[in-house]
C-alpha cells in the first residue's frame, strides 16, 4: 500500500503518523509539502495532526488553501481515500471534503488526555478489522474539535451510518454535537477523526487499541 502524508508550515504530528504508516503496512510512506500541486500515484492520502499556520483564524482554514488541497479533492473526487487526523481533520473540513465544522471545545480549554471511542461503522477503510461498537483508547489533544452542524446535516449523517467514531458517553472532550468524533463523506472514501490514532499502536505507547485500525487500511 502506498501512502502519502501532507506537511503544513506548523504541523507537528507528521512524523508520528508516517512511523505509524511504516510500522503496520511496511511500506514508507511519502511526505508531501503543502505547496506543491500534484500528488504522487498512492493509494491513500493522510493530512496529519498538529497546528498549522499556528491556528490563526479558524483551525485548517489557512491550510485548507493550500495549493496541495486542490489536488487532493480532484484526486477524492475520483476515489483516493483521504484520511484527516486532528488538524487533519479542521483542514479537510474546511476544504470541503466534509460536512460541518471543528469550533472551539465546549469548555475553551485545550484539552489533552486519554478517551475512549466507539466504533460505529465497521465497514469502512479504516475500521473493517474491528467489530461494530468496540471500545478502543485513544488520546487527544486539541482546543477546537467540537463538531457541529445544521440540523439537516447532522439528520443525513446519522441517518446514512456516516459516523465513523463516537465519544463513549462520559469521554467527550470537547462538546462535539451527539457525541461525535469522526465521521466519512457520502462515498466512503474521506474520513476525518479528532483523535490521534497513531499514538496508540505499541507497547511504547501504553496500549495498541488503535493498532487495527492501521491493519484496516491494508485489508481495505
Amino acid at each position: 500500500m502506498k501512502s502519502a502524508v501532507v506537511v503544513f508550515p506548523g504541523i507537528n504530528r507528521e512524523r508520528d503518523m508516517l512511523l505509524a504508516l511504516e510500522s503496520v503496512t511496511g511500506v514508507k510512506p511519502i511526505t508531501v509539502w503543502h505547496a506543491e500541486t500534484e500528488l504522487p500515484k498512492v493509494d491513500l492520502v493522510v493530512v496529519p495532526g498538529g497546528f498549522s499556520y499556528g491556528d490563526y483564524l479558524r483551525c485548517g482554514a489557512i491550510a485548507a488553501r493550500s495549493p496541495i488541497m486542490q489536488d487532493i479533492r480532484a484526486r477524492a473526487a475520483k476515489g483516493l481515500r483521504v484520511l484527516g487526523v486532528c488538524n487533519g481533520f479542521q483542514i479537510i473540513t474546511e476544504a470541503g471534503l466534509l460536512p460541518g465544522a471543528l469550533v472551539r471545545n465546549a469548555g475553551l480549554r485545550f484539552v489533552c488526555r486519554q478517551v475512549s471511542l466507539r466504533v460505529e461503522n465497521n465497514r469502512t477503510f479504516f475500521t473493517n478489522r474491528m467489530a461494530k461498537g468496540a471500545v478502543v483508547a485513544c488520546p487527544v489533544a486539541h482546543g477546537e474539535g467540537n463538531y457541529i452542524c445544521d440540523a439537516e446535516t447532522l439528520k443525513r449523517i446519522e441517518g446514512e451510518n456516516r459516523v465513523v467514531f463516537r465519544y463513549v458517553e462520559g469521554s467527550n472532550p470537547n462538546g462535539a454535537t451527539n457525541d461525535i468524533a469522526g465521521i466519512m463523506n457520502e462515498a466512503g472514501t474521506v474520513i476525518g477523526m479528532m483523535p490521534h490514532p497513531e499514538n496508540m499502536i505499541e507497547p511504547l505507547h501504553g496500549r495498541t487499541d488503535c493498532r487495527a485500525l492501521f491493519e484496516s487500511l491494508l485489508a481495505a
